[in-house]
């Protein structure tokens, strides 16, 4: 076949001229193999890694040469139970014998429902659920607009809400160059990235100029026309960015303004992932939608939109047929979430969040003290966030080959991490230990002291 692999090419940090080890000669065999036919747009975790997954248990995935990594992805946030919880296996196996497919009610979405429905914040009563994340958003669109009459969107720079047209608007970075013209109506406006202020200023002194701005986007920009403010309480593709509480609370205030309705988008930030269940709680806003997902399926693709019963009828939304989806709630799904409900209450994964992530973060910003090269380390719960640069005071980003061998460096150590670029996002599993966490910093210390060597940084 043209163009395909060799399956004897060692995998090589080409740019930086070092030969790895990993992936291993089963691992790279395999993903030649699939390679013939799969498209090359994965997430490049996966392409860059090439392994080959055997089998996963906990914070420890296997692949098929026999090595051990400890997991600070979990999927890039959905596997909030980690690999193969034993009751996550339980409920799945449970359901497989019975009904696996199908709109129709069982006790098993019923149940996971009445769990679910006891953990949402105030205000936020009921559930249409879906697949995908951008499912989701989208569907919370279209609840906007049929609540609203209205039909702009304002979102942030780095967000991040799916890649589907009706959402890819939103988006920040290379996601949506030469992907236009963009549905009508979307506009987007700097978000809170206080370490990359993009007007320089320093907070709080800076006096929320992010939100000042938002503000005259909406005066200036629109058609007045505004359904919904979208967005991310903590942004996850931008690099897990934190932003300072006074503005979540004043792009409430905004959204109340202008009348316009507030969109929580939790997909990655749910569930228990910043330390609290939801991540808006932190801030004590109250969002008018919510979305979740990725987390709350446990790795089975589940997600939803939560909302007052009284927007939740406004048609055409509320309309028989009008939001369903045919995937969306169906029984596998819901014993999935049943499963992360329930362990998330049952095992105490929120308050594990908030302890493991704490001693985890003060870990990581030891290592800020170590390396010059790390500019800035910032998270919530086990949602951690690394800036690698070339400078603290020009906050330059690392160049991509120090980063990649970073990568291959941590994996060649046991550790996978999504630290092939200048932004390290730590996203483990929420049933992580202390020592589980404090092991895969040594590993990102060893990982540091490689390249700090190799490239000869300070």
């Amino acid at each position: 076949m043209k163009g395909k692999p060799s399956p004897s090419k060692k995998p090589v940090d080409s740019e930086a001229g070092k030969t790895y080890g990993v992936p291993g000669p089963r691992s790279k065999a395999i993903y030649d193999r699939e390679a013939e036919v799969m498209a090359p747009g994965l997430q490049s975790i996966a392409l860059f890694s090439q392994i080959a997954v055997d089998r996963a248990k906990g914070c420890v995935i296997t692949d098929v040469d026999g090595k051990d990594y400890l997991d600070f992805v979990a999927g890039i946030g959905v596997g909030s139970l980690g690999h193969c919880h034993p009751h996550y296996v339980k409920r799945l196996k449970e359901q497989l014998d019975r009904v696996t497919f199908g709109s129709f009610t069982t006790e098993t979405r019923a149940k996971f429902l009445e769990i679910l429905g006891g953990m949402l914040p105030e205000g936020i009563t009921h559930v249409q659920m879906f697949s995908g994340g951008a499912e989701a958003v989208e569907a919370a669109f279209r609840l906007a607009k049929s609540v609203t009459r209205k039909f702009e969107f304002v979102g942030f720079w780095g967000g991040f809400h799916g890649k589907t047209a009706g959402v890819i608007g939103l988006l920040s970075g290379d996601y949506r160059n030469h992907q236009g013209p963009f549905p009508p109506g979307s506009h987007l406006s700097p978000y809170a990235s206080c370490y990359r202020c993009p007007w320089n200023l320093e907070y709080p002194s800076c006096g929320l100029a992010c939100a000042e701005h938002l503000r005259n986007v909406i005066k200036n920009d629109t058609q007045g026309e505004v359904a919904a403010i979208v967005m991310e309480p903590m942004q996850g593709t931008a690099g897990n960015v934190i932003p300072p509480d006074d503005f979540v609370k004043a792009v409430r205030e905004i959204a109340d303004e202008f009348d316009a309705l507030l969109i929580a988008d939790e997909m990655l930030t749910g569930l228990g992932r910043t330390g609290t269940l939801w991540a808006m709680d932190q801030f004590g806003v109250k969002p008018d939608i919510m979305t979740f997902g990725k987390g709350i399926g446990g790795g089975f693709p589940l997600s939803g939109v939560a909302s007052s019963l009284e927007r939740m009828t406004h048609r055409p939304f509320g309309m028989p047929s009008g939001s369903s989806s045919s995937f969306g709630g169906n029984p596998l799904a819901s014993a999935a979430g049943l499963a992360v409900v329930e362990t998330i209450l049952a095992e105490k994964l929120v308050e594990n969040s908030a302890k493991v992530g704490a001693v985890l973060l003060d870990a990581l910003k030891a290592l800020q003290n170590k390396y010059r090269f790390i500019g800035d380390v910032r998270g919530r719960g086990l949602m951690i966030g690394m800036e690698m640069v070339a400078d603290r005071k020009t906050k330059e980003p690392l160049d991509k080959t120090v980063t990649r061998a970073l990568f291959h460096e941590a994996l060649e150590r046991g550790l996978v991490t999504m630290s092939y670029s200048h932004v390290i996002r730590i996203n483990p599993p929420l049933v992580i230990t202390e020592d589980e966490a404090l092991r895969g910093v040594e590993i990102l210390d060893e990982s540091f002291a490689a390249i700090a060597r190799r490239f000869g940084l300070g």
